[in-house]
């Protein structure tokens, strides 16, 4: 006796096969031939559902598109040393540019002309990393200011605190600051540990 049977006092049953006791049980090619049926009925189900939400996807989607000689901006993200971003999310990213596009490479991809500050980065980059040129100061940092690293990133800096707050986390007392950062205005500073903020920047204090 199965140890399924002796559990529940009744045969197990698949599936694939889920008939009721006493019936007859499809052997052979016929239980081969009923199993390839009903993997075809889900994969029919399952292309279904993905083409229905395929389809609400597309709707949403606006594609991006550039053309040789357009001048458009590229991204770069804030680093701010060994810190984790601040409490209430990370720095916005900022552009470089201007930069005139060369070609398309690709179906999302493109060369841009870029300066010999920036000879150590390849100089094609997906679409995501693009925007399309508008003049913007908020947003633009000018790339003799910082140093844009190989995978677009900038160190940033902080410039000043502006204020001081105490956060309990599990009983414990955490001493925070607000930062003002480099190239950002204050709506965009962060709470930081004091701690590491003072064995890091003593200058600040």
């Amino acid at each position: 006796m199965a140890p399924y049977e002796a559990l529940y006092d009744r045969k197990c049953r698949t599936p694939t096969c889920w008939t009721e006791l006493g019936e007859p049980q499809l052997l052979g090619l016929e239980l081969v031939s009923e199993i390839e049926e009903k993997v075809k009925l889900i994969q029919t189900q399952l292309k279904k559902a993905s083409d229905k939400q395929k389809s609400y996807t597309d709707l949403m989607r606006k594609d991006i598109e550039f053309a040789m000689g357009d001048r458009v901006f590229l991204k770069v993200s804030p680093w701010k040393k060994g810190l984790r971003f601040g409490w209430k999310g990370k720095l916005s990213p900022r552009f470089i540019g201007p930069y005139r596009v060369l070609k398309r490479v690709g179906p999302v991809a493109y060369q841009l002309e870029l300066p010999l500050e920036l000879r150590q980065i390849h100089d094609v980059f997906h679409v995501s990393m693009l925007r399309r040129y508008h003049s913007d100061p908020s947003y633009r940092v000018l790339v003799e200011e910082i140093e844009v690293r190989p995978d677009l990133s900038f160190k940033e800096e902080p410039v000043q605190i502006l204020d001081k707050d105490v956060k309990v986390v599990r009983r414990k007392t955490v001493p925070l600051v607000k930062v003002l950062w480099q190239n950002h205005g204050s709506e965009e500073a962060t709470w930081e540990p004091e701690d590491v903020m003072r064995q890091q920047y003593p200058h600040l204090f």
